[in-house]
C-alpha cells in the first residue's frame, strides 16, 4: 500500500515543476496544499488539512533566505529545528524571547528548550540533505540590528515565514514531517538581481521528487 504524502508550499510558484509532474501522472502519491504566505495562514490551512486526512509524511517545500554566506545560493537543506524569531521584544539592546521573559516555559509542548524540533531523525536522514536550524518571522529581516539579534540568539541558517507553523502543527498532531528549503538569497540582501530564484526552485523540486520517490 502506498504512502500518503502531503506536500505543503506557501505559494504555487515554489513547487510549480512538482505540480506539473502530478498533472502528467509522473507523481501520483502526493496531495498538494498551497497554504498561503505567513505563519497564520500556514497554521490554519495545514491544521484543517490534517483534520481531513491522515498522512504518513508532510513535506513543506519552499525557498528561503540564508544567514550563512558559506552555503551557496541554490543549495537545498532540511530544517531540523525552527523557532518564531520575532515573537520577542528588544530590551536593553538585547533580543528577549517569550521564553526569556518567562511568559512561556521553554519546554512547554511542543517546544523543547524554546525550539520546535523535528523528533523524527530517520525522516531527516532519508532526505540526504544537510540539516540546519531555521527561524520563522512575520516580517522579512532587512535591519542589520535585527539580523545580528537573530544570529546571536538563534544562530540560524534559514529564514522563512512558514517553517515554524509546520513544526508546531505536525509535532502537536504527531505526524511525521520534514521542512526542506532551497537558498534563494542571503539575509539582508534586497537587490533581487543578486538572488537566485530560478536555480533555487529547480533544485528544490528535484530534491522534493527524489525524497518522495525514495520514501
Amino acid at each position: 500500500m502506498g504512502k500518503n504524502i502531503l506536500v505543503v508550499a506557501a505559494t504555487a510558484k515554489e513547487i510549480n515543476p512538482f505540480i506539473e509532474l502530478t498533472r502528467t501522472g509522473d507523481i501520483n502519491n502526493a496531495d498538494i496544499l498551497i497554504s498561503g504566505i505567513g505563519l497564520t495562514a500556514s497554521t490554519y490551512h495545514l491544521a484543517k488539512q490534517l483534520a481531513l486526512k491522515k498522512y504518513d509524511l508532510v513535506i513543506q517545500a519552499g525557498v528561503s533566505g540564508c544567514f550563512d554566506l558559506r552555503i551557496p545560493l541554490g543549495a537545498v537543506v532540511a530544517v531540523k529545528q525552527d523557532a518564531i524569531a520575532d515573537q520577542s521584544v528588544i530590551e536593553l539592546q538585547k533580543l528577549r524571547t517569550l521564553f526569556d521573559l518567562k511568559l512561556v516555559p521553554q519546554d512547554q509542548y511542543p517546544y523543547k528548550k524554546g525550539w520546535l524540533i523535528n523528533p523524527n531523525k530517520e525522516v531527516l536522514k532519508k532526505t540526504k540533505l544537510k540539516t540546519v536550524k531555521g527561524v520563522s518571522v512575520n516580517q522579512i529581516s532587512t535591519s542589520k540590528q535585527m539580523i545580528k539579534f537573530y544570529r546571536d540568539v538563534f544562530d540560524p541558517v534559514t529564514e522563512s515565514m512558514e517553517g515554524a507553523a509546520l513544526h508546531y502543527v505536525c509535532i502537536s498532531e504527531n505526524v511525521p514531517f520534514v521542512q526542506i528549503r532551497s537558498i534563494s538569497n542571503y539575509i539582508g540582501e534586497r537587490n533581487k538581481k543578486k538572488w537566485d530564484m530560478m536555480d533555487s526552485i529547480i533544485n528544490l523540486n528535484n530534491s522534493l521528487v527524489r525524497i518522495i520517490s525514495n520514501y
